[in-house]
């Protein structure tokens, strides 16, 4: 039988073997919470409910599961504690993480209820896998979800703090910068190559692939011989999108030499000859052709008709540089060009 207490003290029902019927009041509202444990850990847990009352952190209790709140955490934009807005690729990316790695394991279960060694349990399985840095991002994505459902006041605490079998990250996969005889191989190496001139302005700039395939000719200052970044290429689901860098500090301007402004030069005569219709070779006045607005320095070369707006295809491009350096010797892909041969 249900023993009594004095009001306001809530009451305890047993429910089965180690299951237990929390009844209790907040602000005049009742609640009852089901526990699993002994009895005298069914007691802390409701002095602790009644003290939340006291100190206004009570939480509710709620039947959302683990996956109706990582959808909903999706869907309203994947807010982390520093409320910033996510990028759309961003957000796909963890959509895809939680969906395919969480989802599916701790999907069903009530959020209120998720323990940290459910956790664990989880990314044990997911060792056997996933490749580290995967199973790091894992980790990361649900440790975000799970620490905006403790803002929201959905769960007092994130499991994710007991939580003891955190993935390693592992090596970074970034590489080594060039020196200046790697540097000078790549670049003798892709000079026959459609690729020169991105390989070329990556190396003189340290700017990123997907800044670079975003380079508007009006970010070109001749005069002052400086790029400007302003934005980068995005891939979402819908395509090829532009965004603005991550940072205020990804917004600069990269003073460049006469070289690389020479180089550019090139490209870009050969953009206006394609609008004047003039082949290469012939002698024509072509300060009075004008690019498109928003023309790139980099466009897409495919299509039946040459868009100067259509950003290129970025794996395209890693592909291509890929394959040639490894004719060249380097065993992997280069992720960064910096400096000057």
């Amino acid at each position: 039988m249900t023993r009594r207490r004095a009001y306001g003290d809530g009451g305890i029902d047993p429910r089965g073997e180690n299951s237990w019927r929390l009844r209790y009041r907040i602000n005049g509202k009742r609640f009852t919470k089901t526990v699993r444990g002994t009895k005298s850990e069914a007691q802390r847990i409701l002095r602790d409910l009644l003290h939340s009352g006291d100190t206004g952190t009570h939480v509710a209790p709620d039947k959302i599961t683990v996956g109706q709140w990582t959808a909903q955490w999706i869907a309203s934009g994947a807010p982390g504690r520093r409320q910033k807005k996510v990028g759309r690729r961003t957000i796909e990316r963890y959509s895809e993480l939680l969906r395919c790695h969480v989802v599916p394991t701790l999907g069903p279960r009530r959020l209120q209820q998720l323990q940290a060694t459910d956790v664990d349990a989880l990314y044990v399985d997911l060792a056997t896998k996933l490749k580290p840095r995967t199973a790091h991002h894992v980790h990361t994505v649900l440790s975000a979800c799970l620490g905006t459902a403790v803002r929201k006041g959905l769960v007092t605490m994130s499991p994710m703090a007991r939580v003891e079998k955190v993935p390693s990250p592992g090596e970074s996969d970034h590489g080594a910068v060039l020196d200046a005889d790697g540097l000078r191989t790549v670049m003798d190496g892709f000079r026959s190559s459609v690729l020169y001139s991105i390989v070329a302005t990556a190396a003189f700039t340290g700017a990123r692939r997907n800044e670079i395939l975003a380079l508007r000719w009006s970010d070109l200052d001749v005069a002052n011989k400086t790029l400007r970044i302003e934005r980068a290429l995005e891939e979402t689901k819908d395509g090829l999108t532009f965004k603005p860098p991550k940072t205020k500090r990804g917004i600069r301007t990269i003073a460049i030499d006469s070289d690389l402004i020479g180089l550019l030069l090139v490209e870009r005569e050969k953009h206006l000859r394609l609008v004047a219709g003039v082949p290469d070779g012939a002698e024509v006045d072509l300060s009075l052709v004008r690019l498109p607005e928003g023309a790139l320095i980099f466009p897409s070369p495919a299509g039946a008709k040459f868009d100067f707006t259509k950003p290129r295809d970025p794996h395209a491009v890693t592909r291509g540089f890929v394959s040639r350096a490894r004719k060249l010797g380097f065993a992997l892909a280069l992720p960064r060009l910096a400096g000057k041969p």
